[in-house]
């Protein structure tokens, strides 16, 4: 297992400059990361940086809440698909599925993934917001809206991934699409441990770390 090849190395700190998104770029390069993961307004700076060398592009769509409309989501995803972006990493509508509208939630997913026109979609459940139930209920409607991964956090909200939430979303979804661990993982006992309870693909800011811990 190559673990460099399932990180998706993140920089969406508001305050990020453009030399920071260059250098993240640079960094995944340098590792063999399979993506950066960056907010919409870097998408064509690192699309223009990585152009040719291997490393994809993840645009975040709603991002950090989710709470935008859904019209809203479609265009930014439209926009970044437009930019470059290999992938998108969109927040569903929390609230929306908290008060059972589940068809809201499918459809506000199935836009962006309508919209990413054929690129995967990591749709963000936010589970510390989440009940058991509510989780599994958001993975279901999230792989039947056609999403290539749920995901567990964005890092921005009052917890990152657990492992009993991975393996929570794994059992639910199965071999129907991907898991993605993010929020908090910050070693490479952490990011092996999150790969054995069925993530697929971690997000994570420690990227240097977890690498550097891997070639030792």
């Amino acid at each position: 297992m190559d673990l460099n090849k399932m990180i998706d190395h993140t920089n969406l700190k508001p305050d990020a400059a453009r030399a920071d998104i260059e250098r993240l770029c640079d960094e995944a390069l340098e590792h063999g990361f399979y993506s950066v993961c960056v907010n919409s307004s870097w998408t064509s700076t690192c699309a223009a940086r990585l152009v040719g060398t291997g490393v994809r592009v993840a645009t975040c769509v709603g991002f950090p809440l989710g709470a935008m409309s859904t019209t809203a989501k479609a265009f930014e995803a439209e926009r970044a698909v437009a930019d470059g972006t290999d992938e998108l990493d969109m927040v569903i509508p929390v609230g929306r599925l908290v008060s059972g509208e589940d068809d809201a939630v499918r459809e506000d997913v199935a836009a962006v993934v309508r919209a990413a026109d054929g690129r995967p979609v990591k749709a963000i459940l936010e589970c510390c917001l989440l009940t058991p139930d509510q989780i599994v209920r958001g993975c279901e409607l999230c792989v039947s809206a056609g999403a290539a991964f749920v995901k567990t956090s964005t890092g921005f909200s009052r917890g990152g991934a657990t492992l009993d939430d991975v393996r929570l979303m794994r059992k639910t979804v199965g071999d129907a699409c991907g898991v993605k661990a993010a929020g908090g993982i910050h070693t490479r006992s952490e990011a092996l441990a999150f790969v054995e309870a069925g993530a697929t693909r971690l997000g994570t800011s420690s990227g240097i770390v977890i690498a550097r811990g891997a070639q030792e």
